[in-house]
C-alpha cells in the first residue's frame, strides 16, 4: 500500500458515515480542479438531473484511454456515459491522467503500461482517491457503491484500483485493458467484469505487444487476466456461459468467495474500441454488445 493511499483511508472513514449533506453542484457537468502530488489536475463530474442531497446516490469513475483525455471520455456521442448517468440517476466522474501538455495525450500509471505517467511513476491511485474524495465532499455518495471504469490504459488503471484500493471501489469494469499488475493483494474478492474483442490490434486478446501499440507492452492476455482474478476471488467452479449470440459470447466464473462474480464477454469484432461506442478518430466499436449499459447492469448487481 502506497503512502499517499495510506494518508487518504482515514478521510474516506471520517467521510464515510456522514458524507456531505449538501452539494454545491447543480445538475449537469462540471470541470473540477484538484492539487495532488505538487500539481494540479482536473476531473469532470456529472450530476443527473434526479439527483437529490438528501439521497445517497453510487459514483462511478470513468477513465479514459491512453493518450486521452477527460473530456473525451466525457464525450457521450463516443461512449454514452453521460446519458446512462441520466437514465440511472448515477454520478458519473471523468479524471484526467498525468500529461505534460495541459491535460491532453494524458496516461495512466497502471503497472505495466502507460506512457509518461508510468515512467515517472505518478501516483494516479492517490490521485483517484482525491478525486472520489472531493466529490463526496460535494455530492451526497454511497461509500458502498463506488465504482471504477476504463478503456484501454483506463481499463488496466481500474485493475490497479482493484489491487490496492478495494476498500473504496466496490467493483471494476475493464474495456480492452488488462491487468498489468505486477503484485496484487486486494485483501477481499473484488467483482471484475472485463469487456474485450478478439480483433483487438493494441491489447492483443491473447497478449504481447500489438502491432498498431505505441507501447509495445507485453501485456498479459485476456485469458491470464480473467484466471488471475478468478483466483484472486476463490472462484471454485467452471465457467458458465450466459450469453451467446452472434458476435459475442460472454460467461461468468462460479462459486466465487463472497458471491463476487468475475464476468468476461468477448465481441468477434470490434477492434481496440468501446463496444457500442465510437472511436474518437473514426470508426466504432462492436454493435453486438452495449458496454456501457452491460457495466451499469454489472455495477448494480454488487
Amino acid at each position: 500500500m502506497t503512502r499517499a493511499i495510506r494518508l487518504l483511508l482515514p478521510l474516506f472513514l471520517l467521510l464515510g458515515a456522514a458524507a456531505a449533506s449538501a452539494t454545491d453542484l447543480a445538475p449537469g457537468s462540471h470541470e473540477q480542479l484538484l492539487r495532488h502530488a505538487g500539481g494540479e489536475r482536473g476531473y469532470i463530474v456529472h450530476v443527473p438531473k434526479t439527483y437529490r442531497a438528501d439521497r445517497p446516490v453510487p459514483l462511478v469513475l470513468a477513465l479514459h484511454g491512453g493518450g486521452g483525455s477527460m473530456d473525451v471520455m466525457a464525450r457521450d456521442r463516443l461512449y454514452g456515459l453521460v446519458a446512462q448517468s441520466e437514465a440511472s440517476g448515477w454520478i458519473v466522474a471523468f479524471p484526467n491522467g498525468y500529461s505534460r501538455l495541459g491535460g491532453k495525450l494524458a496516461t495512466w500509471n497502471a503497472g505495466i503500461c502507460c506512457g509518461a505517467a508510468r515512467d515517472r511513476n505518478s501516483d494516479d491511485v492517490g490521485f483517484l482517491l482525491a478525486v472520489v474524495a472531493d466529490v463526496r465532499q460535494r455530492l451526497r455518495i454511497d461509500p458502498q457503491r463506488v465504482f471504477a471504469t476504463g478503456m484501454s490504459n483506463g481499463g488496466m488503471m481500474s485493475y490497479r484500483l482493484a489491487c490496492e484500493a478495494p476498500k473504496v471501489f466496490r467493483a471494476i469494469a475493464a474495456v480492452a485493458g488488462t491487468d498489468g499488475t505486477s503484485a496484487c493483494q486486494p485483501g477481499r474478492p473484488v467483482p471484475v467484469f472485463h469487456i474485450h474483442a478478439k480483433d483487438d490490434d493494441r491489447v492483443l486478446f491473447n497478449g504481447g505487444s500489438g502491432s498498431a501499440s505505441n507501447t509495445h507492452a507485453d501485456f498479459a492476455s485476456v485469458p491470464v487476466t480473467v484466471d488471475k482474478w478468478a483466483r484472486l476471488n476463490a472462484c471454485s467452479g467452471p465457467p458458465q456461459r450466459v450469453l451467446d449470440k452472434p458476435g459475442v459470447v460472454c460467461e461468468v466464473r462460479t462459486g466465487c468467495q463472497d458471491g463476487a462474480e468475475v464476468r468476461l464477454c468477448v465481441t468477434e469484432t470490434g477492434g481496440h474500441a468501446w463496444p457500442g461506442g465510437r472511436k474518437a478518430l473514426g470508426g466504432q466499436g462492436s454493435d453486438a454488445l452495449d458496454a456501457t449499459a452491460e457495466i451499469w447492469s454489472f455495477f448494480g448487481r454488487q
